[in-house]
């Protein structure tokens, strides 16, 4: 966990980015506690950077971040109260808001982080992938279900490759350094913790297919998977609903602060995410992070949830979310 009070941040305000400030917006009075839950992945960064450089001071009192490990955890957070804004799989909350949960996307903060690493040369693509031994993580969440729609659409179905599934991104990895499986499906910072790893015990892992340009080249539109974003509960924005348009700001000066130093930025986040900071830092390049408005970014969402949505649209809810789920 991350944790900042206000009063001992106020001096990191001018200090520890070397960005562009971006004008900031402030609320009438800091709410008491903010508390901001992510997955061990690109976007947490920047919640954890947000957090630690005192970029949030303005909205409350005292900041903290939480990494969730997984979408089940990140379900039951959801479900119990316990996590009001978080880091979510946009499939997931556009699922959850068509079955009725109080639940809005803010943002999306990553023009997609999924790769698939091999060191077999002859993986470039994905029909590459036939007759290969592949680990794929998450079943039945959003990489797994991405990666099956490009699978398909390549004419690929079960009989032509063997898919072992595992865990997380960092198991799907390890399976593939074990020299179990040909090729592993993985997100940043798995992918290039896997890249780093393999280096070290002279293996020439690399990211073989990036699945965003696959995307790109299957939909014929722009190589973006808005993968993530934030989302903000029902009692969240009831309770604290004039706290967005700052948040959002912050979060939007976070985001370049990360890109312009990412050295810096891995080091706010590395306690919180329990990753080592040159891991993290390495990976930034990678994970097309972004802080895109919901709204701005709705038409690279519809298209991605359409395609991933399965026979009518049954694995978000039956429909695409309408306007009201983009703040």
């Amino acid at each position: 966990m991350t944790s900042l009070t206000r009063r001992s941040t106020l001096a990191l305000l001018g200090a520890a980015t070397g960005a562009l400030a971006l004008p900031r917006r402030t609320v009438a009075a800091p709410i008491p506690r903010l508390a901001l839950y992510g997955p061990p992945a690109g976007p947490s960064i920047t919640l954890a950077h947000a957090v630690t450089a005192g970029l949030l001071t303005d909205i409350a009192e005292e900041t903290r971040f939480n990494a969730w490990r997984s979408p089940d955890e990140l379900r039951a957070g959801l479900a119990s109260g316990e996590i009001l804004a978080s880091v979510v799989p946009i499939q997931a909350a556009a699922n959850l808001y068509n079955r009725g949960f109080p639940i809005r996307l803010a943002n999306a903060m990553t023009n997609g982080l999924l790769y698939v690493l091999a060191e077999d040369p002859g993986i470039a693509a994905i029909p590459d992938l036939a007759g290969r031994h592949i680990a794929v993580p998450f079943r039945g969440d959003t990489p797994e279900i991405i990666f099956g729609q490009l699978l398909a659409h390549y004419g690929l179905g079960p009989d032509d490759l063997q898919i072992t599934y595992a865990g997380t991104p960092t198991e799907a990895m390890q399976l593939m350094l074990a020299g179990r499986v040909d090729a592993a499906l993985t997100a940043e910072p798995s992918t290039t913790a896997a890249v780093l790893r393999g280096r070290e015990a002279g293996k020439q892992i690399r990211r073989a297919i990036n699945l965003q340009n696959a995307w790109g080249e299957m939909t014929g539109a722009a190589p973006v998977l808005p993968q993530a974003g934030l989302a903000l509960t029902g009692t969240f924005l009831a309770e604290h609903g004039e706290t967005v348009p700052a948040l959002l700001t912050a979060l939007e000066q976070a985001t370049a602060d990360v890109l312009a130093k990412p050295q810096a930025a891995a080091a706010h986040a590395t306690k919180a995410l329990g990753l080592p900071a040159p891991l993290l830092a390495a990976s930034i390049p990678h994970a097309n992070l972004v802080a895109r408005p919901a709204t701005e970014a709705r038409a690279d969402i519809e298209r991605m949830l359409t395609a991933m949505g399965g026979t009518d649209l049954a694995r978000i809810g039956g429909a695409l979310p309408d306007a009201d789920f983009y703040l």
